[in-house]
């Protein structure tokens, strides 16, 4: 197996981690809630970018590579946030199976 160097130093970039509650909106529905529940580095990378034209209107999609040390508490559906930019989070994996590190593969939409 092929182990993809990871240096740590490169992890400078601080995110929050945050995790989605529904809340009940009393009309039978529900209201998402977004709650932090951590903050650490992390090294972003741009993956890919695409433009999809639909109702009248453009809607931007950025994908990037967000590696950082390793955390059990992360997974798919949460996001993280960076300043005023929000990352969905699609994928979670350790890269090598040490339980060094993380990496998430995350969506921005609107950029």
């Amino acid at each position: 197996m092929r182990s993809e160097f990871i240096d740590p130093g490169e992890f400078r970039t601080e995110f929050t981690l945050q995790r989605v509650s529904l809340m009940p909106d009393g009309g039978g529905g529900h209201q998402e809630s977004w709650t932090e529940t951590a903050a650490f580095f992390a090294r972003i990378e741009p993956i890919s970018a695409a433009s999809r034209f639909g109702a009248g209107q453009m809607l931007e999609t950025v994908t990037h590579r967000v590696t950082m040390r390793h955390r059990p508490d992360i997974e798919s559906g949460m996001r993280l946030v960076r300043q005023e930019r929000v990352f969905d989070i699609l994928t979670v994996h350790d890269p090598d199976e040490t339980g060094r590190y993380l990496v998430c593969r995350v969506r921005e939409d609107g950029r």
